[in-house]
């Protein structure tokens, strides 16, 4: 059996915007949660990519990313992830080339092979509709290519980037990445936190196709979870339902803010849209330290994860910070 204690934790941010708040209050949210997540010993701090979504601010990640490193010292912070179909491969060298050269040795590149917003979005970022993602692994090498070291010759070269050590992760919530990233022989994370049915699975793919790399010599599985903590299991539940109710209005097909928690769920969802999105959450650890340090037992005992990262859509930035420290005191006990 694992051992939580010697699980490095990490964090998974999408800079939440609230209701009535701006992406700029995100942004100042983040960063402190940062500074804060930093001191208590996590390992990574990582933002994700999301375009056209009123309640996520971190759409230029990159940007986000060197604002956070900037105002942080140890933690290593990253993309969870970049979505690379959205990029040319070279552009996204040289920014994560960038940042690399400004926090050196702080940097990580997760990837992902899905568009993070609808079709419609997809078109306004310039890039061509694939369902089958078949372009995915051709862009991956054509990336892995501008950030090894430079060669002389080549017409085209990422500067900054070229040479520099960018650990590349593999994203997914899905078979796909998990058998591409064995293959490959690189880190692993899956999104654990809205698809938690294909995560046994997808972890078993990735461990049985892993072959050794550069990057790895064994496989490196991060696992995404949503943790809701606080000092009572009523009080956990109650700060969940913010989070729940952003899911709802996504199967509603009308994203919004992130809105304040709610005493019952049942006075706004019906029974199908309950069972879609507690099917997407299911996963998801919500209660006091003691009910939390079980469940997150559990969890590693389940996925024999090497890392766990954690997403927490708590409307009270304070209420969000706790969460993180009840989690930090059970992980560190």
């Amino acid at each position: 059996m694992k051992s939580l204690k010697n699980t490095p934790l990490s964090v998974l941010d999408l800079s939440p915007i609230l209701v009535d708040g701006t992406p700029a209050d995100a942004f100042h949210r983040s960063l402190d949660l940062a500074q804060r997540v930093e001191k208590r010993g996590y390992n990574r701090y990582w933002l994700a990519e999301h375009h056209s979504m009123p309640g996520i601010a971190s759409a230029a990640t990159a940007v986000v990313i060197g604002y956070v490193a900037g105002g942080t010292s140890t933690i290593r912070v990253g993309s969870g992830g970049i979505m690379l179909p959205n990029h040319a491969p070279l552009v996204v060298a040289e920014q994560f080339g960038t940042l690399e050269s400004l926090y050196p040795g702080r940097i990580d590149l997760g990837l992902g092979r899905a568009p993070g917003s609808d079709q419609a979005t997809a078109r306004a970022l310039r890039r061509e509709i694939s369902d089958d993602g078949s372009e995915f692994p051709r862009q991956l090498n054509e990336l892995r290519a501008f950030l090894q070291p430079a060669d002389t010759h080549a017409r085209v070269q990422a500067i900054p980037g070229a040479g520099l050590n960018i650990p590349i992760w593999l994203l997914g919530s899905s078979s796909y990445s998990a058998q591409l990233a064995g293959y490959l022989g690189l880190p692993f994370a899956f999104a654990g936190q809205f698809s938690p049915d294909y995560m046994l699975t997808a972890l078993e793919l990735y461990r049985q196709t892993f072959r050794p790399s550069q990057a790895l010599d064994k496989p490196y599985a991060m696992v995404g979870v949503n943790i809701f903590a606080a000092d009572t299991d009523e009080e956990a539940q109650h700060l969940a339902t913010s989070q729940q109710q952003m899911h709802l209005d996504l199967v509603r097909g009308t994203p919004g803010k992130l809105p304040p928690p709610i005493e019952n769920m049942d006075d706004v969802w019906l029974p199908h849209e309950r069972a879609s999105v507690e099917s997407m959450l299911r996963a998801s650890i919500i209660g006091n330290a003691a009910t939390v340090q079980q469940k997150l037992q559990a969890f590693l005992d389940a996925t024999h994860a090497d890392e766990i990262i954690i997403n927490t859509m708590i409307f009270d930035h304070a209420a969000r910070v706790r969460s993180y420290e009840i989690v930090a005191d059970v992980w560190q006990a």
